[in-house]
């Protein structure tokens, strides 16, 4: 518990104190801010479309096990099948199940937070099978041994500079290339392994529950490139991901591409409802859908914090929030960063190790006003900390300090009694980290009591 909470403060001291990495993201985010009013000008009513999304997101929640059971039985009809994984390892085993059974030796793999929530291409590379990212942010990430750094954008704390540097050091380039040139040689390299991967990995945008499909959204295409070569297709896929018709989407994407890249609407717009039929020639010949809870049952069985699966991630929260701006994704030392990952972290994996995420917030609300649908991030933030405190997982020193502190607030005898000197004492030995980054305390030789007092006399 200790270590996850000064890990974090360790790196965050050390990335706040980065101006260059703060200038890097200040400015990619600069950028998207500026593109995202662009997006918003198609909707006329923009919160009335944002509070029908989230209404659309309360039904597939409030009614999720039905709609999954319809999205499995019409994705069966078509020839798909489904695999229901409770868990990490759960979801692992069967991928692993089906590469073996296929004798796959290479994977390509489309941009997904839940692969690298479960540490698939690692998993993958400890089996012999060369797990290969294809999204062209994913892939520079992965040759720089990195986890995203963001939930859109995964390299977004790169310069060019930088990936011109990485790709001579990992690839043998001209450290001189341009942007341009430095996508055509990611490009030359992926679409060989296209060609020769046996098993093709993605996640899924969206689980569509009346049509038995799933919907992927993307910018470079190679999402389809890796659905359309490789003879066998794997969907891992969180299971709050459902909507329950394909006619949602026609307010789902663009919601989606407005807030998480400021387009009116993506470049390509997938939507796969099984393997290729008979008689098809392009296409997968199998289709899995790896339905994943990994903790999200127990944040659905939570009354207050089940709007927290609401969540499309689209990214805004992220780019809105002052604390993520100063330091960065990868100080969070999660899968996902930032209000949304620092709401739901600490319910997916362990809430006395992860707390300290809920308190990594200025409260501001930010998160809140530009969330596509509406979730109350920072209420939800503040929720997590009175289940903290409510659990007893912040110690039991915290807790006595507290009723101290309580019992003291309460007495007007007590408040009064003690000299500065003794109250700057007990803040300065008792409150460390209280003073830690603040100006130094100096109580006032008299409390706004006594003084009220001696003016009343």
């Amino acid at each position: 518990m200790i270590e996850s909470g000064s890990a974090f403060m360790a790196k965050a001291t050390v990335k706040a104190s980065d101006m260059e990495h703060r200038r890097k993201i200040n400015f990619n985010i600069g950028r998207y801010n500026s593109a995202v009013p662009g997006g918003q000008a198609q909707f006329s009513d923009l919160q009335l479309a944002r509070q029908r999304a989230k209404n659309l997101k309360w039904r597939a929640l409030e009614t999720l096990d039905q709609q999954l059971e319809d999205f499995e039985m019409n994705l069966t009809k078509k020839g798909g099948k489904v695999i229901w994984a409770e868990n990490t390892d759960q979801a692992l085993e069967a991928i692993l199940a089906i590469c073996q059974e296929r004798q796959c030796k290479t994977v390509v793999k489309s941009k997904s937070m839940v692969t690298e929530e479960i540490h698939l291409n690692d998993f993958l590379s400890k089996h012999g099978i060369e797990s290969i990212e294809t999204d062209l942010g994913e892939y520079i990430q992965q040759l720089d041994g990195e986890p995203p750094y963001h939930i859109v954008t995964p390299a977004m704390h790169k310069s060019k500079e930088d990936i011109a540097k990485l790709f001579s050091d990992k690839l043998g380039t001209d450290p001189r290339l341009t942007p341009e040139q430095l996508t055509l040689v990611a490009r030359d390299i992926l679409r060989a392994k296209y060609v020769q991967a046996e098993v093709g990995v993605t996640g899924a945008n969206f689980i569509i529950a009346d049509t038995g499909s799933i919907a992927v959204t993307e910018n470079e295409g190679n999402a389809r490139l890796s659905t359309a070569f490789p003879k066998t297709h794997i969907v891992v896929v969180g299971l709050e991901k459902v909507i329950p018709s394909i006619t949602d989407l026609a307010l789902f994407w663009p919601l989606l591409a407005t807030f998480g890249t400021g387009q009116k609407v993506t470049a390509y717009n997938s939507i796969l409802s099984g393997p290729s039929a008979s008689g098809e020639e392009d296409g997968p010949r199998e289709m899995f859908v790896i339905l994943l809870d990994n903790g999200r049952t127990s944040i659905l069985a939570n009354p207050v914090q089940r709007e927290s699966l609401y969540c499309i991630r689209c990214g805004a929260c992220l780019n809105a929030c002052p604390v993520y701006k100063n330091i960065g994704g990868h100080s969070y030392g999660t899968t996902y960063s930032g209000p949304i990952g620092s709401v739901i972290t600490p319910h997916l994996k362990d809430l006395g190790q992860y707390k300290h995420l809920s308190y990594a917030s200025s409260l501001c609300g930010n998160c809140t006003e530009v969330c596509p649908v509406r979730i109350n991030l920072h209420e939800l933030l503040l929720e997590n900390r009175h289940e903290s405190v409510d659990e007893h997982t912040n110690g039991w020193k915290e807790g006595l300090s507290w009723k101290v502190w309580k019992r003291i607030s309460l007495s007007r005898r007590l408040m009064n009694a003690g000299s500065p000197k003794m109250k700057d004492y007990m803040v300065a030995h008792f409150v460390k980290d209280w003073g830690r980054r603040r100006a130094k305390l100096a109580f006032s030789p008299k409390t706004f009591n006594e003084m009220w007092r001696e003016q009343r006399m």
